[in-house]
């Protein structure tokens, strides 16, 4: 762990947990509640779930004076938040209507679910938890939340919903998802998966980096 004072990373941790809560909430309030799913359909609420269980775990963990834990599931998830931010805004530059059919979001909205919100979690990951040091179930990890998410996308969500619609099949969560066949889409996700993988081996290599300045 960064050798900072225990109550800087308690205070960050509780700051991080306050706001995450805080947003997980204000979903709620802005869900369609038309679509099967809700806001569960999207990667971005997956992350920002993913991202407050994370660090209710670090914190509860932190305020009881005990040793980092949970490091395969918080590197995981910092991944995960690294592809939604790598993945939303790729996808808004070219057209936002390929994430946003609905229109776009409030900006405070916008900028904490792709920015803010991720890069707290991922400075966690890298600076105080360690959490990519355990390459192997960190792998596992991000790997089956990925596969899960698709499931979800796929079998649950999609064929229970009938918006948005494409021209190829209709209630996938994101519009350009509905534009494409099933095997494009099966590229993607596989493209997808091996971007996330790309992002885990980049955080490896920055907590080795880290470590080597702290010794």
């Amino acid at each position: 762990m960064l050798k900072l004072r225990h109550s800087y990373i308690l205070k960050y941790r509780l700051l991080c947990l306050i706001l995450s809560v805080g947003y997980f909430l204000y979903q709620f309030t802005q869900a369609n509640y038309d679509n099967f799913g809700i806001q569960f359909r999207y990667l971005t609420i997956w992350g920002l779930t993913c991202a407050m269980v994370a660090t209710l775990l670090l914190y509860k963990r932190n305020r009881h004076d005990l040793p980092e834990s949970y490091l395969p599931f918080v590197s995981a998830t910092a991944v995960l938040n690294a592809m939604v931010v790598f993945l939303y805004w790729k996808l808004y530059f070219i057209d936002p209507s390929l994430v946003n059919y609905s229109g776009s979001i409030v900006w405070f909205q916008e900028y904490y679910l792709h920015i803010l919100g991720p890069a707290l979690i991922i400075l966690d990951a890298l600076l105080f938890n360690n959490s990519f040091t355990q390459v192997k179930k960190g792998t596992v990890a991000i790997l089956g939340i990925c596969l899960l998410y698709i499931f979800w996308s796929e079998v649950v969500t999609g064929p229970q919903n009938i918006t948005p619609k494409g021209t190829v099949t209709n209630g996938l969560p994101y519009p350009f998802l509905n534009n494409m066949t099933f095997y494009e889409r099966v590229n993607f996700y596989a493209t997808t998966i091996i971007t996330g993988l790309g992002f885990y081996a980049a955080g490896w290599g920055l907590a080795k980096l880290k470590l080597k300045f702290v010794e």
